[in-house]
């Protein structure tokens, strides 16, 4: 397998464990919230979703790529380190936006319609992270995240 695909699993690898992770402390959190007003609790659990969400990711990519931007000296490889950082940070940023519109609508829309609290946080969840997964992607993909060096 090419080495530019093994990174792409990886970053979704990085990406799932993640959102398992968020999807939890998510359901449990709108639960909480559950007492409040729906505006309220789609709110507050995005707030811990995307908390929980970039702890963990960032936290699974640093421990899959610690050692690849370490020069043969042992120092660190600033620019390709940087270069990197930009990609992805555009890849999961513009894919972060389409995920926190249809994220919040979609768990307003469940819970407006009586669906209980963790409930409504899993299936919105759930739904928007298949179209992030999906955008962010496409996107390293069109920024050429891991292009091929050959």
């Amino acid at each position: 397998m090419k080495k530019q695909y093994k990174e792409y699993l990886m970053l979704n690898k990085n990406i799932f464990l993640a959102f398992l992770t968020s999807v939890t402390i998510s359901a449990i959190a709108s639960q909480i919230f559950s007492i409040q007003a729906k505006y309220v609790n789609s709110s507050a659990t995005l707030a811990v979703d995307l908390s929980v969400y970039y702890a963990a990711f960032s936290g699974f990519f640093y421990i899959d790529n610690r050692k690849k931007y370490l020069l043969e000296s042992g120092k660190l490889d600033k620019s390709r380190l940087k270069t990197d950082l930009l990609k992805i940070i555009t890849s999961l940023g513009l894919g972060e936006i389409i995920y926190v519109i249809c994220r919040w609508l979609i768990q307003y829309y469940l819970l407006t319609n009586n669906y209980e609290a963790y409930m409504s946080s899993a299936l919105a969840q759930s739904i928007s992270f298949v179209v992030y997964l999906f955008c962010v992607n496409l996107i390293a993909k069109s920024v050429r995240l891991y292009k091929d060096k050959n």
